[in-house]
């Protein structure tokens, strides 16, 4: 097990130049990258990267899955994760209200197909606004898809829908990784979270949301508890923490959010 940081913050040429090196410096264990800015660092720098800062590549994110285009990449990404040594290759379900359920479940099946091949487990993230946003979508689509697709818990995006510790309770058997995320719900929260599962087109609620996210210790989520949680469930796989709204400074909070969360656990 170990802490991984996401490269969210950071675009492609800031990841070879900068974000590698961060994480490193920070003594994060691991790292997760977008599959557009792998494709565009190329397998042999990435490579290359992760053996100089002796740092294990966790997750390659697929895109959004809004069309047949976006499916294919995900599909061939699968071999460029599994050849890079990464666990996983993240599948962001498609927006609500973009595909139906029969076309979901097929490009399901076509990714754990590819996941299958190239020796890589896809895990589906349940997210906001999204064809798997609730825990009764989460658990029917881990029933009813692929076996080889597992689940990716994330702790911001399970908060509008549930307590983030029962959810990491009831789902025990089928979390295969974890994203450490804080999230400082504004006024009128449950309204947007409400606009954005009826899957209204509301860019308030989306930015209102977006914007929720902030630092680890800055909002409502309480990580030694989550901590606590997931040892008690015998979760033993990575935990990587994403930071997405802080542009400026990013050392600066790979930094803050490590020690926050060293602070609050033993690890």
């Amino acid at each position: 097990m170990g802490i991984g940081y996401a490269t969210i913050m950071y675009d492609s040429e800031a990841v070879v130049s900068e974000g590698i090196g961060d994480f490193a410096a920070c003594r994060y264990d691991g790292v997760e990258i977008g599959l557009g800015k792998a494709e565009a660092i190329g397998e042999a720098k990435l490579r290359e990267l992760l053996d100089e800062y002796d740092l294990d590549l966790y997750c390659v994110m697929a895109g959004w899955l809004n069309t047949e285009e976006d499916l294919q990449a995900a599909v061939d990404g699968a071999e460029l994760a599994g050849s890079l040594g990464a666990n996983f290759l993240g599948i962001l379900p498609p927006p609500r209200g973009v595909v139906d359920d029969d076309t979901f479940a097929d490009w399901l099946d076509q990714i754990g197909a590819a996941g299958k091949e190239a020796g890589v487990t896809p895990i589906v993230h349940h997210h906001f606004g999204a064809h798997i946003e609730q825990p009764e979508e989460i658990r029917r689509w881990l029933d009813e898809g692929p076996d080889n697709v597992e689940l990716l818990f994330d702790t911001a995006h399970y908060y509008a829908y549930g307590d983030v510790t029962e959810g990491i309770e009831r789902f025990a058997d089928d979390i295969a990784y974890v994203h450490l995320k804080d999230i400082d719900p504004p006024a009128e929260f449950e309204t947007h979270v409400e606009n954005l599962t009826a899957g209204k087109k509301d860019y308030d609620s989306i930015v209102n949301y977006i914007w929720a996210f902030t630092d680890l210790g800055k909002g409502v989520i309480d990580f030694s508890e989550v901590f606590e949680t997931l040892d008690e469930v015998g979760y033993d796989g990575h935990r990587t923490i994403e930071i997405e709204n802080q542009k400026d400074h990013p050392l600066v909070h790979a930094k803050e959010n490590i020690d926050h969360l060293r602070s609050v656990t033993d690890r």
